[in-house]
């Protein structure tokens, strides 16, 4: 069992959810017709086959697209949910995962869990594709980051 208390650093949750977001397999398929659609119209502009709004309108929606999933959904994400301000304690045990503040506690079970994920600064605990938790890995010191990593591994099948 692991056990620890942790805040949230806003440039690393926001670096979190951009990872989510960016990695979500509907995005990188958009980003890629996108990018296709862009490339294409660059093609035919520069072999004078489209008037150049073609291109200034592919290029202004992959502009627009990059600012809303670098920058707009994760700034909108952090400001509304509350749970990035509180301070926590999660508890990873053998049947479950806990997580618990100042106000309230909520437990599930590892089953619970779809999948998770390492990423330079969190772990995150899938519960489907679009909900999930994060634990930032500073939460663990010296051998309890050793002893997260093999729970999640033994727990939550990636």
């Amino acid at each position: 069992m692991v056990s620890s208390t942790f805040t949230y650093e806003k440039a690393k949750v926001i670096q979190a959810l951009r990872f989510h977001f960016i990695s979500r397999r509907e995005i990188k398929i958009m980003i890629i017709l996108i990018n296709v659609f862009a490339i294409t119209s660059a093609i035919l502009f520069y072999v004078k086959k489209i008037d150049p709004r073609a291109f200034l309108v592919s290029s202004a929606l992959w502009f627009l697209l990059m600012i809303m999933f670098w920058f707009v959904l994760p700034y909108m994400v952090y400001r509304r949910e509350r749970t990035f301000k509180d301070r926590f304690k999660a508890i990873l045990g053998p049947d479950t995962f806990t997580i618990e503040n100042d106000n309230n506690s909520r437990t599930w079970q590892w089953v619970q869990f779809s999948t998770w994920l390492e990423t330079p600064h969190f772990f995150h605990l899938y519960f489907s594709s679009n909900s999930f938790f994060i634990i930032p890995k500073t939460a663990f010191e010296g051998e309890e980051l050793y002893e997260a990593r093999k729970i999640l591994r033994e727990k939550i099948k990636k």
